[in-house]
């Protein structure tokens, strides 16, 4: 529209002006008229062809005729996305085309009228009419095509920010909600190893107290005190572990609701950081020093244990000392569960740059299934065990023996 309504002024105008010009040129009125609605209207492609535009201004310009289309033609010209070369040789043929008619003008004028003026008049007039008529809509429309540019780039800035962000916002929820499952995992994992084994040896207690009760009231109350502190004992670790899982909860919901999206991938990294740490932040033990008497609860509930240490004893960090204590732990239990009776070797190995663990059982023995505690298993022992050394970066290795029995084997670096 806007476009429409100038070509119509400018149309409007050169018609207007083409009556003088034709006047002077000798022609019929009504073909300046003509000429000047053809030439006036050519201002409503100067979106499309700006160039042309400004070459017939150029050009109807000794005819004293298209002002609006000169000053909107150089206008949209500077506006444009064109060189600069082009947009100022254009403007200068326009500045120096209407400087000429100017002149020329201008000093008709003076001769008809016989006005005694000085000669710098004619050339003040020509150049404040010629740089009137072109800088202004060239300097206008260079500031306005610069200021579009820059807003067109700091749109596209910001539209790339924005997909930069929502796809660091992506990353971020699939960081969290894969620490979220390797929290859940590890929380799993230790739940587990903490429960698994005292539950098996007081199942362990409890059919044996079941076998004794008549034959042997002694021993059947011996059992039926290690029954007991199983049971407290489990329920101890539980509650501590619950607490630490319910003061961590609080805080970790409070932080999630005050961090930013951009503190989100951070927190993700953390946790995924405490994850591979695999145990550190729940508890502060067990500790290989503890063996002793882990083993000595095994033994309690029957087992035949022979431990054998090889190399000097020396602490580890926690996480490593966790895990080894964490693989024997769940290896024995394995025993109570699927080997009753079995006799079983334990062997720790302290090795300049690692410690190794291997505990093996051999056949079970034959009992009768009065005797068997048939103790039940969930299939996540082995799985528990390999992720806990993996997550270290060591190598665990389990399987049945040739002789019938079955072997557990890992291996930690030192430095984890």
């Amino acid at each position: 529209m806007l476009d429409v309504s100038l070509g119509v002024v400018s149309a409007l105008e050169c018609a207007a002006e083409g009556v003088p010009f034709a006047r002077d040129a000798g022609i019929p009125w009504a073909a300046g008229v003509v000429f000047g609605l053809l030439a006036g209207s050519v201002l409503v492609v100067r979106r499309r062809w700006p160039i042309a535009v400004v070459l017939v201004a150029i050009a109807i310009t000794p005819a004293q005729m298209g002002f609006l289309m000169g000053v909107v033609g150089l206008y949209t010209l500077a506006a444009c996305e064109l060189p600069r070369r082009i947009i100022g040789s254009l403007a200068g043929m326009s500045m120096l085309g209407t400087l000429i008619v100017t002149f020329v003008r201008v000093r008709q004028d003076m001769v008809r009228e016989d006005l005694g003026v000085g000669d710098w008049v004619l050339p003040f007039a020509a150049i404040t009419m010629s740089v009137g008529a072109t800088a202004p809509p060239l300097l206008l429309g260079l500031y306005v095509g610069q200021r579009r540019r820059l807003m067109e780039s700091l749109r596209e800035r910001a539209d790339s920010l924005e997909r930069e962000l929502q796809l660091l916002a992506e990353r971020a929820e699939e960081r969290a909600e894969w620490a979220r499952g390797e929290e859940r995992t590890r929380i799993a994992r230790e739940m587990h190893d903490v429960v698994a084994h005292r539950v098996s040896l007081m199942v362990v207690h409890a059919a044996a107290l079941q076998a004794v009760a008549r034959k042997d009231p002694e021993k059947a109350v011996k059992n039926a005190a290690l029954v007991g502190d199983m049971g407290r004992q489990a329920l101890t670790e539980l509650r501590e572990m619950l607490g630490v899982l319910r003061s961590g909860g609080a805080g970790a919901r409070a932080e999630r609701a005050s961090v930013p999206l951009a503190a989100v991938g951070v927190a993700a990294a953390a946790a995924a950081s405490r994850a591979a740490g695999d145990g550190e932040g729940l508890a502060e033990g067990p500790f290989l020093s503890e063996l002793g008497e882990l083993i000595g609860q095994s033994e309690a509930a029957g087992m035949v244990v022979d431990l054998s240490v090889e190399g000097e004893e020396r602490s580890y960090a926690a996480g490593v000392e966790q895990t080894a204590f964490r693989v024997v732990q769940e290896a024995l239990t394995n025993v109570h569960k699927h080997a009753a009776g079995a006799k079983t070797y334990v062997r720790l190995a302290h090795r300049v740059s690692e410690v190794a663990m291997q505990v093996e059982n051999e056949p079970p023995p034959e009992v009768s299934s009065e005797s068997s505690a048939r103790l039940p298993s969930g299939g996540n022992g082995l799985v528990g065990m390999k992720e806990r050394v993996a997550a270290l970066g060591g190598v665990f290795v389990s399987g049945p023996t040739d002789a019938g029995g079955f072997r557990v084997s890992a291996v930690i670096p030192a430095s984890s």
